[in-house]
């Protein structure tokens, strides 16, 4: 791969045509998929991009079309997206009765679009370099990084988002890490494209025999800021793993984190519905803890479809226990209003659950888009259109611990949960201590998905310093602590319950306080800082 990269980049090699750029955008971004959990190949995520931007900072007669630049952008995308996603095919033909063939379209027309974000970063940057006539080191370093950044910030929130796989996320386990609790899995995406983009203007343009002397200069004066850029960056990475800042507060919980291992297809049939009511009671009785946390919608009807004696009955257990249960369930506020949820039985709370409401839903899954009706009824998803609740919401106190849910997609938005903490210390009120993620993947199968939910979770324990408990109904059950590491995991599709002692952290991280808004100052900063230098360097 580093041969390749050299020999696409450097002027030594003849140019590539647009059409086998073009395919190699297509392998190139394919491979990514392999940079994320559970290969791990980070690597790849910064060689993959430094290819590309490579081809996009070509000039002269080398120089690709604004339309062409377009192109191999979105190729490059597409492929990421569709082989690092590819797993959502399961959830649409084996759970959701659709044929195979119009499920990979599906899938690939949702790639498609998201992939006209980083289309539309490659023709930003082809105008602005032409307009503002930027020398290739202030193309590479100031204005390419951020557009690309940019582009992918987009992907967070636009049209509710679709934040997975993003770039940063490859990071977990590089020296990238140690800038997540400063500026977050978004300033890692920033940090990767710098460095792909240092690397790019490292091969390009490079010196021959022929070479004039002005260029032989520049290429070793490219060579130096590219080198020196890299070398800044990994041991500031280095250098910020080492700090600690979050402290431990109070005393250590003991957790169990229940796995049902009950199959998609059986959860809500009629005919298994008393089942896994039956598995969970059972689970959750089968022995105390501090904290006993069920998967997201364990319980497969709606509340007011329970027996009437079913919760009551977990709450005795809780009482008389001394044990806090949180469970999935899906409550009916009555009429067509019911909620993805977790309900929350403790001594504390007595007769009056806690709870807690998703409120960034799935779309398709959990809120129909208008005009996808059709596509929700064709997939036959149960309980397709949940009411949401308000982004901030009060944690569960267990012990000395304050614990902070999130249902499944959620913890795909870390400034989101950010955000609870922030409004958490502004009222001068105790910060939660320990994160809690409820999930059911079973619809994606013995799938990638796994491993990736998991290190989505990963990043954000890097971002907050707080550890966070994992309850999923086939994977990945786990408990992460900061730091990022997973001290404690139930094998995947299998049924068990995980017990651990989980210490609650509190504090507050630079990316808590700043969120997402300090990366994106750094990007304005960083452009309006290429205009400046556009002509001096």
């Amino acid at each position: 791969m580093i041969k390749t990269l050299a020999g696409v980049l450097s002027s030594r090699s003849p140019p590539l045509s647009w059409r086998a750029s073009f395919l190699l955008m297509l392998v190139a971004g394919g491979l990514n998929v392999f940079s994320f959990a559970p290969v791990n190949g980070w690597p790849l995520q910064i060689i993959g991009l430094a290819l590309l931007f490579g081809l996009l900072l070509r000039n002269g007669n080398t120089a690709f079309t604004r339309k062409q630049t377009v192109w191999l952008a979105w190729a490059y995308g597409f492929a990421w997206l569709t082989a690092s996603v590819s797993w959502l095919v399961i959830a649409m033909t084996v759970y959701g009765g659709m044929p195979g063939l119009l499920s990979v379209l599906a899938l690939m027309l949702l790639t498609a679009a998201l992939s006209i974000y980083l289309a539309a970063a490659a023709y930003a940057l082809h105008w602005l370099r032409q307009r503002w006539q930027l020398s290739a080191m202030v193309t590479a370093l100031l204005i390419m990084p951020a557009l690309w950044t940019v582009a992918e910030w987009l992907r967070i929130w636009l049209l509710t988002g679709f934040p997975w796989v993003l770039s940063g996320y490859a990071h977990t386990d590089s020296p990238l890490a140690g800038y997540a609790p400063v500026i977050g899995v978004l300033g890692l995406c920033w940090l990767n494209a710098l460095l792909a983009a240092a690397i790019a203007l490292l091969f390009s343009p490079r010196s021959s025999q022929n070479a004039s002397p002005h260029v032989s200069q520049n290429a070793s004066h490219h060579a130096k800021v590219s080198g020196m850029v890299c070398i800044v960056i990994f041991a500031g990475g280095w250098g910020l793993q080492s700090i600690s800042w979050t402290r431990p507060l109070g005393q250590p919980i003991q957790v169990r984190l229940l796995q049902g291992n009950v199959q998609q297809d059986m959860k809500f049939d009629q005919d298994h519905l008393n089942d896994s009511l039956s598995l969970y009671h059972d689970m959750l009785l089968a022995a105390p803890a501090d904290l006993i946390v069920t998967p997201e919608t364990a319980l497969p009807m709606l509340t007011s479809q329970l027996p009437p004696d079913y919760l009551p009955l977990l709450n005795n257990f809780a009482q008389s226990s001394g044990s806090a249960l949180l469970v999935g369930v899906a409550v009916h506020d009555g009429g067509d209003k019911y909620s993805n949820s977790v309900l929350g039985m403790s001594r504390q709370y007595g007769n009056q659950a806690y709870r807690y409401d998703k409120h960034h839903l799935v779309p398709f899954g959990e809120f129909i888009p208008p005009g996808f009706r059709w596509f929700v009824k064709a997939m036959a998803i149960p309980m397709g259109e949940f009411s949401t609740a308000g982004p901030i919401q009060p944690a569960m106190k267990v012990g000395s611990q304050l614990v902070m849910p999130n249902i499944c997609y959620e913890d795909l938005f870390g400034e989101e949960i950010a955000a609870q903490l922030l409004s958490q210390y502004a009222a001068g009120e105790p910060t939660a201590s320990i994160l809690l993620n409820v999930s059911n993947l079973a619809w994606y199968g013995d799938s990638f998905a796994i491993p990736q939910h998991l290190q989505i979770s990963r990043m954000r324990v890097l971002e907050t310093g707080r550890p966070m408990l994992r309850a999923t109904n086939t994977g990945a059950t786990a408990v992460i602590v900061p730091g990022g590491k997973v001290v404690a995991q139930l094998p995947a599709n299998t049924k068990g319950a995980l017990t651990a002692k989980v210490q609650g952290y509190q504090g507050m991280t630079p990316y808590i306080l700043l969120g997402n808004w300090g990366v994106i100052g750094l990007m304005v900063l960083s452009v309006l800082l290429g205009f400046v230098l556009r002509r001096k360097i």
